[in-house]
């Protein structure tokens, strides 16, 4: 908060790059801020462990990687860390525009590329510290409007396969686990040109011109038989 010291403000970095991580921890701690890792369980926890662990830490500004690895999408914990009226500074390798929106629609102060990311941290956590705005809103805006553009194109692609029969789910479900049509034939006991007639029905309603672009698509939206 403006007006408090540096020591008062507690900065916890969530992040499963240990060298990264470190130099973020030395720069801050030269600054003078109270700074925090996080450190991870070696072995088992869940996302909701590394979420209870970095609440129980009463962080003010939260410095978060998006890639955690075995735990899985750091955007799973700017919600909650911001619910708690943490400062939620994500920290990116990623260069989908339309995901560093949704983090802000998440309740993200800023995103920043992970490419020159020290000094940008550091001066976002300063700005943070002063009370200062991290963001424009021309920027805020146009993440924003990225993340809307992305989750249009979703909810088309959701819409195009909501449109396959289950038998078509089925074989778009093989056809992801690396299944030939011979292979999906001998396994349902049909005819290969029945199998093919199936695959040509998911591609015209998927609007698609192959069978690899269909499980591209399937997969872009995390689509699995039984969803």
């Amino acid at each position: 908060m403006p007006g408090a010291s540096r020591g008062e403000h507690r900065v916890l970095i969530i992040d499963d790059h240990v060298l990264f991580a470190e130099s973020l921890e030395l720069a801050l701690s030269l600054e003078g801020y109270d700074v925090r890792r996080l450190e991870p369980p070696d072995e088992g926890g869940s996302m909701a462990t590394l979420r209870s662990l970095a609440l129980r830490a009463n962080p003010r500004t939260v410095l978060l990687d998006l890639d955690l690895g075995r735990f899985g999408d750091g955007m799973n914990l700017v919600a909650p860390l911001a619910r708690a009226n943490a400062n939620v500074v994500v920290l990116t390798a990623s260069e989908d525009i339309g995901r560093w929106g949704a983090c802000m629609r998440l309740g993200a102060r800023k995103v920043l590329s992970k490419t020159g990311a020290l000094q940008q941290a550091l001066a976002t956590v300063r700005r943070l510290h002063q009370g200062l705005p991290v963001v424009t809103r021309e920027e805020l805006e146009s993440l924003l409007e990225a993340w809307a553009r992305d989750r249009q194109a979703h909810d088309d692609v959701r819409r195009r396969l909501d449109l396959l029969t289950p038998r078509e789910r089925q074989v778009l479900g093989a056809l992801i686990e690396g299944r030939t049509v011979r292979a999906i034939a001998q396994d349902s006991v049909v005819s290969e040109a029945t199998v093919r007639t199936q695959v040509k029905s998911i591609l015209g309603k998927l609007e698609v011109s192959s069978q690899l672009a269909a499980v591209g698509m399937a997969n872009q939206v995390g689509w699995k038989v039984g969803a």
